[in-house]
């Protein structure tokens, strides 16, 4: 957690899509074992970004399961991160939030926070869809932003390198894998900028 900071305008706060947005892990997890009889699998056990360097499942099953979510994060299941949906329509209410993703498609992302938010929430959402994991310094500066939150390390250090203010929401993934401010949960994100 960020101790002592100031306040963030929500306007300068960008947020990665999975893993700090959408529970991605757990729709993970609940796919493996509905479809594939994975069943043993815990969120602790998911200690690489990249899942198959940790888990002994085939590559071509984890590709499968991140296919079949990011073309139908609906009939997927895909549910938000715990508070995520309150604290999102909180913050829409002081400014436009930015969403940059490695999506390849900005369609799924908006089609399910439709079905998560109201209409009035998600018209203060942009949503830009990179198809990449590493270019996300360009879109943070083209839009301005002095803030970031993602999951995903070597994203937040490409971002702390280049002087934005890169914060990563904890998972077993990045654990003690860095020394950048984090995130645990959205209560904490609520407080960095809203109380």
């Amino acid at each position: 957690m960020i101790i002592g900071h100031a306040k963030i305008d929500p306007a300068d706060l960008g947020f990665d899509f999975d893993g700090v947005i959408a529970d991605t892990a757990e729709v993970f997890i609940r796919l493996a074992c509905d479809k594939y009889s994975l069943c043993d699998i815990m969120i602790e056990d998911i200690t690489n970004f990249e899942v198959e360097k940790c888990l002994d499942i085939a590559p071509d099953i984890v590709q499968s399961i991140f296919t079949d979510v990011l073309l139908d994060s609906i009939g997927t299941g895909l549910k938000p991160m715990p508070g995520a949906m309150e604290v999102l329509a909180a913050l829409t209410k002081k400014a436009e939030i930015s969403i940059i993703t490695a999506r390849p498609e900005p369609g799924p992302v908006h089609a399910w926070l439709e079905t998560v938010l109201p209409q009035e929430v998600c018209a203060h959402i942009r949503i830009i869809a990179m198809g990449t994991h590493d270019n996300k310094v360009h879109h943070v500066q083209k839009l301005g932003l002095t803030h970031f939150i993602d999951d995903r390390v070597e994203t937040c250090t490409q971002l702390d390198c280049a002087g934005i203010g890169a914060i990563v929401f904890n998972h077993p993934w990045n654990t003690h894998r860095h020394n950048l401010p984090t995130v645990s949960n959205w209560q904490e994100i609520r407080a960095l900028c809203l109380e």
